[in-house]
């Protein structure tokens, strides 16, 4: 496994990096799910990623034990706030201070830790003034239970704003997750540079684009049974964008480069978010210890100038760049 700082922080995250968004506590049985985990910490991933609203607070839950007795200074938890949870009253939404901070610390319960390495606003709240927003983070660093702050599809005009104020407040703001895959790359014109220039990184998720750039679906074929496409509830909703013959016949014309470059389609997906330097990290999830297992061989390849162009031109015509679609779906 290799290493990358996070935006302009002290902290280490690995390459490859763990999360359970639309499989624990729904689609995988707790005894696969904590397969999973063990897989991951064997490949010597140390960066986990989940999120409150996973599987209505379950996936944090099952992580929580997935990790217990692991060495907690050996470990970067991740989580998210934002979208409701339990009853949905009035409050238990959006990034109010009071949402915040009943939300952080029934993260911290189900996490089983003293402590959240990143705490990450998972969208930008409108109705709420962004100086309260950040002052409850900031509070919560300087209670000791967070240590970094992020964002999840934040605009390039939000994160701007939103380290202006970590600046004035000073606490680490230092990271942004966003959508982030060949076929997917609305970040690059405006979101990246803002991040650069107020010294944050990416941690992206779906990489390899909901399994469409594994090679798993074929132009012209009914949809795989079992698969993510035909779940309603494990994100067949998302991938259903990417689900035409044009993308599907550009996707199939990326095998023979993956091949070229001893590595399977998924691998070379995930490889390609990591050759932008702003990527400090790439989500993966899982529903098999074996998906873990050959994801992180990704991990410290290097792409060379000829195919990253290779894939430009097998993929042109069917690549989204609208940096206006940051927040979608």
């Amino acid at each position: 496994m290799e290493f990358r700082r996070l935006g302009r922080s002290g902290l280490n995250i690995s390459e490859i990096s763990y999360g359970n968004w639309l499989t624990h506590g729904s689609q995988v049985e707790e005894d696969q799910a904590q397969s999973c985990i063990k897989a991951a910490l064997e490949a010597g991933i140390t960066t986990f990623d989940t999120a409150d609203v996973y599987a209505n607070t379950k996936a944090e839950s099952v992580l929580g034990r997935g990790l217990a007795g692991q060495r907690r200074e050996s470990l970067e938890i991740f989580t998210k706030v934002f979208w409701p949870t339990g009853p949905g009253g009035p409050n238990d939404r959006g990034l109010g201070r009071k949402h915040i901070v009943e939300s952080a610390n029934a993260s911290l319960k189900r996490l089983q830790t003293d402590y959240i390495d990143l705490y990450q606003a998972h969208r930008f709240d409108t109705t709420v003034p962004l100086e309260e927003t950040m002052l409850a983070f900031a509070d919560l660093v300087r209670q000791g239970k967070v240590l970094y702050i992020g964002v999840s599809e934040w605009s390039a005009e939000h994160i701007t704003r939103g380290a202006a104020l970590a600046r004035e407040l000073k606490v680490p703001f230092v990271s942004n997750q966003p959508q982030y895959n060949m076929l997917w790359r609305v970040i690059e014109s405006q979101v990246v540079p803002a991040s650069e220039r107020e010294g944050l990184s990416q941690i992206v998720w779906s990489p390899i684009a909901q399994g469409v750039l594994t090679g798993r679906y074929k132009p012209g074929q009914p949809l795989p049974a079992g698969s993510r496409a035909t779940d309603e509830k494990g994100g067949a909703n998302m991938v259903k964008r990417f689900l035409n013959d044009d993308v599907l016949e550009r996707v199939q014309k990326l095998e023979p480069l993956a091949a070229e470059a001893g590595l399977s389609l998924a691998q070379l997906a995930v490889a390609w978010v990591l050759q932008n330097p702003n990527v400090a990290s790439a989500i993966i999830g899982a529903s098999r210890p074996e998906q873990v297992h050959e994801n992180v061989k990704a991990a410290g390849v290097k792409l060379d100038a000829d195919l990253m162009a290779a894939i430009d031109t097998a993929l042109e015509g069917v690549v989204e760049n609208d940096p206006t679609l940051t927040r979608a779906p």
